[in-house]
């Protein structure tokens, strides 16, 4: 990670509406500081990074902390212990995906609901980025 980097960073898809809503209504922001949010169907070159590194952006979002980089169930997991509960939605999350087995259960669902959603909207899944 380089000094320009941003100490929190979420790629996610923006075309998924519950992608959009997870990263908006999770607020890290009040809990950890600014998170540097990136649409994974964007140009940004850190998304072409990371597909190059072997992550699927369709099987996975992905949560980078500090240079740490958190995949997929891994990532809604430490967002949820990360997140404050200061809103039902909060609250739900935390109790939802702070158990890391009930993470790795839940996150299928999660992305069948965003291939459903994707589907339903008349969008496709994410290209693969690899220049």
């Amino acid at each position: 990670m380089t000094s320009a980097e941003p100490d929190n960073l979420i790629i996610y898809d923006g075309d998924c509406i519950f992608c959009q809503n997870y990263v908006r209504f999770v607020r890290l922001q009040e809990a950890i500081g600014p998170v540097e949010l990136i649409d994974a169907r964007s140009s940004d070159p850190r998304v072409g990074q990371y597909w190059r590194e072997g992550y699927d952006l369709n099987a996975g979002m992905l949560f980078v902390q500090r240079g740490r980089v958190y995949y997929g169930d891994e990532a809604v997991h430490v967002l949820a212990l990360l997140s404050r509960d200061d809103s039902m939605f909060s609250r739900l999350n935390i109790r939802l995906f702070s158990n890391r087995k009930s993470a790795t259960l839940l996150y299928p669902l999660l992305k069948l609901g965003r291939r459903l959603t994707l589907v339903a909207r008349g969008r496709k899944q994410l290209q693969r980025q690899i220049p």
